[in-house]
């Protein structure tokens, strides 16, 4: 896949972002803002303090539109205006011990907010293309040690991971129900689901890398919950600039739309004690000083305790692979958090740009 040639064909394209506040959201509208494309944003305020948003300024780069996806009136207006080619659908209440504490809240933020953005595709004419991203955990797990494929049972365990599994279900729906040639409307619409997805700027609690920051910027132990969980680690460049392809790909040949997994190779598929343990060597690597994890299970409902991807489907479509290692996506978020330590945002915002100059030219 020549990513590079790709993402040039964003030049003058509008853009609309679901979640751009968020950590995924503000790696995609970045790259997006890079490649010259014109990106509305509609999203809650961003979910954390600090937040990669603010410290990027991606507000002065895009048209930023702070709002949620359940409020439709707001939702029609905003794609009024903006007028959409292409829509990609990243809001989402993403945690899943989070949705332990509110389900109501996860299932009207991640369902009835995937029905509100398809209706605003449905009555918008100018939209040709939809990627709706999901994730991993929308699978039925049975704890059975393989991989997971696209066309295997969806039924997510957790409020998180079912309410993904029924947005999917509803992307399914609208399309075809209300898309393609017998419906008069020919948009392309897939669904992606990645693994998990680390590097620079995720704040999110509850999340094993940003665990691992707050502990080193603070000088403390890394406590690791569940470190025997095995799980498909890659950076977040790895999935948002693949969904990037789809969408625009799919665009110009319909017959590529589709539901895809998003995965690191099964070297990259590690124990959670595993990436701790490189996260605190390549620490001691670039910074000198030296910490550890420790193994604390400090209570919480069930997680899964295995979760990996098969992604041959991806890479048959569009000749893809990925390009960095769990280890690389390690060192790049720390070379990024070090960046952010120094409190200069210029700085800032020319290591995220490096990084991803160097993960599309590789």
């Amino acid at each position: 896949m020549d990513l590079n040639n790709i993402l040039k064909k964003y030049k003058g394209k509008k853009v609309l972002v679901t979640g751009h506040t968020g950590f995924k959201g503000s790696w995609m509208c970045r790259v997006l803002v890079d490649e010259g494309a014109e990106v509305t944003g509609y999203s809650l305020e961003p979910p954390t303090d600090p937040s990669i948003y603010d410290l990027i300024d991606l507000d002065m780069m895009m048209d930023s539109v702070i709002g949620d996806i359940r409020d439709l009136d707001h939702l029609k207006k905003v794609f009024e205006k903006a007028m959409p080619e292409i829509v990609i659908h990243m809001a989402a209440q993403p945690i899943v011990r989070a949705s332990y504490e509110d389900p109501v809240g996860t299932y009207e933020t991640n369902v009835m907010g995937t029905v509100n953005v398809l209706e605003c595709v449905r009555s918008t004419p100018s939209v040709r293309s939809f990627v709706n991203v999901t994730t991993d955990k929308v699978y039925r797990n049975d704890e059975l040690n393989e991989a997971f494929r696209e066309g295997d049972f969806l039924n997510g365990f957790d409020p998180y991971s079912n309410s993904k599994s029924c947005s999917e279900l509803v992307t399914s729906s609208y399309r075809n129900s209300f898309f393609g040639k017998d419906n008069g409307r020919e948009v392309a619409i897939s669904t992606m689901r990645a693994g998990n997805v680390i590097g620079g700027g995720d704040f999110a609690r509850d999340r094993i890398i940003p665990d691992c920051v707050r502990a080193a910027l603070s000088g403390e132990d890394i406590i690791v919950r569940n470190p025997y969980s095995i799980r498909p680690f890659q950076h977040v460049l790895e999935p948002v600039t693949t969904y990037l392809a789809m969408a625009i790909l799919q665009e110009e040949d319909l017959s590529l739309a589709g539901s895809y997994n998003i995965g690191p190779d099964d070297s990259d598929c590690l124990k959670t004690g595993e990436l701790a343990t490189a996260f605190c060597d390549e620490w001691k690597k670039q910074t000198g000083n030296e910490i550890k994890w420790i193994d604390k299970f400090v209570g919480g409902p069930h997680e899964a305790k295995f979760l990996k991807l098969n992604c041959d489907l991806i890479k048959k479509t569009l000749d893809w692979k990925p390009k960095w290692s769990a280890y690389d996506a390690v060192a790049k978020t720390i070379e990024w958090t070090l960046a952010m330590r120094e409190n200069n945002r210029e700085k800032l915002i020319s290591r995220m740009d490096s990084q991803i100059r160097e993960y599309i030219d590789k």
